[in-house]
């Protein structure tokens, strides 16, 4: 069976064919901000989009009814569990109502389905990044106002998951995990018999990224946000996009990083050693959440690559778990094996309501 794998980012459009789990073809359609500029809303690309998707496929000598699925990245609609869901009228509704913000894989969905109703096969989206599997000790904060959400990334962390169980010889519902997903973003979750039941990242919580602040003294936050120095814009800037290691090096290139300590820049070692430390501190804390019980620590995101981050971390964790290293990102993988799960029958798709 052939499946067409469709991945919506801010300035590309990732796509690949797979026949079964080989891969055939990928490409990453790139988007400048003068292409996107004419859109008020990130819905109103996916036309834009489609058909680059289906000039690139052609240019590589693939029909579009060539396909047997299509299979779109699931963006920002309401908390499900994870899984395989078949796109419907619902989530077609919730993501261009935006009902949990504008993002581009919202896109995603209304690709597939668009052109798996032309030809006349179907479209699913696989663990969306609004899976949330939470236990419920996982969602009270302290405050009441205030209520932990599950915003991870998803799709990666099952398909390391689903991965490493196979390779130890079990299904992904067999074992406790804990997984750290190193990038630009971070997020480490505790996975319990198959569920994501705690985790951090993303803009609120754990430590800090290549440009993310992470988690911070409540206290001094409050303090700094009213302290007049910075606008709400900023604050919100500081903490998703000029935070982490940018905030103390002025650079997010972690590779820049590596050689700046190399070279012998004490203050990029310091916050290095901080950034590990605070990776391996959020890891060992998950260890509680799984009683202990933890089969495997799985490293995996672009920072995986790096031996500096990955020795550190083992160092600090392996107490815990043997640590597994699965390196970048297999996020169109995981797209097209979701997919092949439920056309071969192993899994049922899920309704999305």
């Amino acid at each position: 069976m052939k499946i067409l794998v469709i991945n919506p980012g801010g300035t590309s459009t990732k796509i690949a064919a797979f026949e079964d789990e080989k891969q055939l073809f990928k490409d990453n359609i790139k988007h400048t901000a003068e292409d996107l500029a004419e859109f008020k809303k990130v819905f109103d690309e996916y036309e834009y989009r489609k058909e680059l998707i289906i000039q690139v496929l052609k240019e590589n000598n693939y029909r579009i009814d060539d396909f047997d699925c299509i299979a779109g990245r699931g963006g920002l609609m309401k908390p499900i569990e994870g899984g395989t869901y078949a796109v419907n009228e619902r989530m077609i509704d919730d993501l261009k109502n935006a009902i949990n913000g504008e993002h581009a894989s919202n896109l995603g969905a209304v690709i597939a389905k668009q052109i798996g109703d032309e030809i006349g096969v179907p479209s699913y989206v696989v663990d969306p990044v609004s899976v949330d599997e939470f236990q419920e000790t996982s969602r009270i904060t302290g405050l009441s106002d205030i209520e932990k959400a599950s915003w991870l990334h998803a799709l990666n962390h099952k398909a390391v998951c689903r991965k490493t169980a196979g390779e130890i010889g079990g299904k992904y519902s067999d074992f406790n995990f804990i997984v750290a997903h190193l990038g630009s973003g971070i997020s480490i979750v505790a996975h319990k018999s198959g569920k994501m039941i705690d985790g951090s990242g993303g803009r609120s919580d754990g430590p800090f990224s290549p440009e993310r602040s992470g988690g911070l003294l409540a206290y001094d936050l409050i303090k700094l946000c009213y302290s007049g120095k910075y606008t709400r814009d900023e604050m919100i800037a500081k903490v998703s996009t000029v935070g982490g290691m940018y905030d103390y090096l002025g650079t997010k290139d972690m590779i820049l990083i590596e050689k700046m300590i190399d070279e012998g820049n004490e203050k990029a070692k310091v916050v290095m050693d901080t950034f590990i430390y605070q990776i391996s501190k959020e890891i060992a804390m998950y260890g509680a959440s799984l009683l202990g019980k933890v089969d495997r620590v799985i490293l995996t995101g672009g920072i995986a690559y790096s031996s500096l981050v990955v020795e550190g971390v083992k160092k600090q964790v392996s107490y815990l778990a043997p640590v597994e290293v699965v390196a970048g990102e297999m996020e169109m993988e995981a797209l097209a094996l979701g997919a092949i799960r439920v056309l071969s029958g192993d899994e049922e798709p899920k309704v999305y309501q």
